[in-house]
């Protein structure tokens, strides 16, 4: 069943290319288009009965502006999305933007077709493949990455965190007393609970796991401030 389309992707060779193999399959197309920022308005002077609407950054603030300013102004058009594999995000933004499906730039023309016939129909347009990866992404969220040095330097005191600074420099207790004003006693004081805090057994560990969780960098910015 031939559908009278457009295809606006940023990548004129892209759009061209899709455009042609739809024009092969019977389907009518209005035309091959590359602006992004005029994309709305050549679709809504066009009101072809489905778009297909490249975006390289569907994760972006904005990507689907013109999905919702065409929805709004002329909502009989379906909008089908063509993009990379996006987060879960991007599907959900595609779609709260009013586009009736997502299809990835690489997905063959036989999968481009079918959500474009499904897009017209009113039917949502997302390969299962992609919705379960999505579901997956969701239900599985990569761990936030722990920021062992950050969360180290919390526990240290400011006067600490100038002893570990000494200690990573090699400065025996003799030279950070001297440097930091304060009695030799003191100063082993400071290190042993710089130690304690640390979880380390010796000098030589408290500064190689300030080195290894970005600790010391942060330390030394810390002392210089």
């Amino acid at each position: 069943m031939s559908v009278r389309l457009m295809v606006v992707d940023d990548h004129r060779l892209l759009a061209e290319a899709l455009a042609s193999a739809l024009k092969l399959r019977g389907h009518r197309v209005l035309a091959a288009a590359a602006p992004s920022a005029g994309a709305a308005e050549l679709v809504i002077s066009r009101a072809p009965e489905v778009c297909l609407l490249g975006t390289a950054t569907p994760a972006e603030p904005g990507a689907f502006d013109p999905v919702v300013r065409v929805k709004r102004e002329k909502p009989q058009i379906a909008v089908v999305v063509l993009g990379p594999v996006p987060s879960p995000r991007g599907i959900a933004a595609a779609f709260a933007a009013g586009a009736s499906g997502y299809v990835r730039h690489d997905e063959r023309i036989e999968g481009v077709e079918r959500a474009m016939v499904k897009a017209r129909a009113g039917e949502a347009a997302v390969a299962p493949q992609l919705l379960a990866q999505s579901f997956a992404e969701l239900l599985n969220p990569a761990a936030e990455p722990d920021d062992e040095g950050a969360r180290l330097l919390q526990m240290l005191t400011p006067r600490e965190v100038e002893v570990l600074v000494r200690v990573a420099e090699g400065e025996d207790t003799r030279l950070i007393a001297a440097g930091m004003g304060i009695a030799p006693s003191t100063a082993r004081t400071h290190v042993q609970r710089v130690l304690m805090k640390l979880g380390v057994g010796s000098r030589l560990e408290a500064a190689a796991l300030a080195a290894r969780t970005g600790l010391l960098e942060r330390a030394g910015g810390s002392a210089g401030a």
